[in-house]
């Protein structure tokens, strides 16, 4: 397991906090459209009060270490990584729990191509301590808006991660999903388990709209967001989700392949994997 300095150096190293690739410019539109109630940057929550540019700049500033000078509109934006160390930590306290009751819980990512790995790891690590990991909706349709217009998309599982793939595209195993940022696919997978009257996750781990959605369903959510994602920060902050993880989520895949051997590592779910 990592130490946290050596965390904290990965992070900056990796740029996953400290200095990220994610524009000041990409931020600001972002919480422009969040507060003209765009659903393309609600992720399918819907807010408790309005929320201005200025107030989500704050909050930003708050939960991730961005810039709070409404005057700085350009260039990079930057996440502190003393924020991301913390938040992970809770992240971790929240798995140590679930996997203590051996409570079932769902994994869904919006983001396969950077982060289907870390969610992997984590759920075999969480089936391994006894909890079932909820794969509802298998194969199940949705229709999804897309810059190409509206698509049919499906639902499908890569090592009990739910994402959705793109219409024509064939299950590989691998990372070949959608980028989404739709609570459409949460929405469908739980609907999939009420229906059936099985169990309901006691935690939900995801992103985008994964993770808002879910949250403001009612379920305990947790995940990792990027300076750009102003709603699942929202979230955090109005009580509909547990752990927002400030990080950029667009790096390399094998940059959060440290970040989950740490997490385990926390919630005691280590096992004799190596990470490093």
């Amino acid at each position: 397991m990592l130490s946290t300095g050596a965390l904290r150096a990965h992070l900056l190293a990796a740029r996953l906090a400290g200095s990220v690739a994610t524009s000041r410019e990409a931020s600001l539109r972002s919480y422009r459209l969040f507060a003209a109630g765009d659903p393309r940057a609600l992720l399918g929550l819907t807010p408790e009060r309005d929320w201005d540019e200025g107030d989500l700049l704050r909050l930003m500033a708050r939960a991730c270490g961005v810039r709070a000078d409404p005057a700085h509109v350009s260039g990079e934006d930057t996440i502190d990584p003393e924020r991301t160390v913390a938040a992970l930590d809770a992240f971790a306290e929240r798995l140590r729990a679930v996997a203590g009751a051996r409570a079932p819980v769902l994994f869904g990512t919006g983001h396969p191509h950077r982060l289907l790995e870390f969610y992997a790891t984590l759920a075999e690590a969480l089936s391994a301590a006894g909890c079932v990991v909820l794969t509802p909706a298998q194969g199940a349709a949705l229709v999804m808006a897309t810059r190409f217009g509206v698509r049919t998309h499906r639902i499908d599982y890569v090592r009990g991660v739910a994402l959705v793939r793109e219409p024509g595209v064939r299950s590989s195993g691998g990372a070949t999903g959608a980028h989404t940022h739709s609570p459409l696919p949460v929405r469908i997978v739980l609907g999939a388990l009420a229906e059936a009257g099985g169990p309901l996750p006691e935690l939900v781990v995801g992103d985008h709209g994964w993770v808002c959605g879910a949250g403001q369903l009612g379920f305990e959510a947790i995940g990792p967001a990027d300076t750009d994602d102003p709603a699942v920060f929202v979230a955090e902050a109005e009580g509909k989700v547990s752990v927002a993880v400030p990080l950029d989520d667009g790096v390399h895949a094998d940059a959060y392949r440290p970040l989950a051997g740490y997490v385990l590592g926390r919630a005691g779910l280590s096992g004799r994997k190596e990470w490093l």
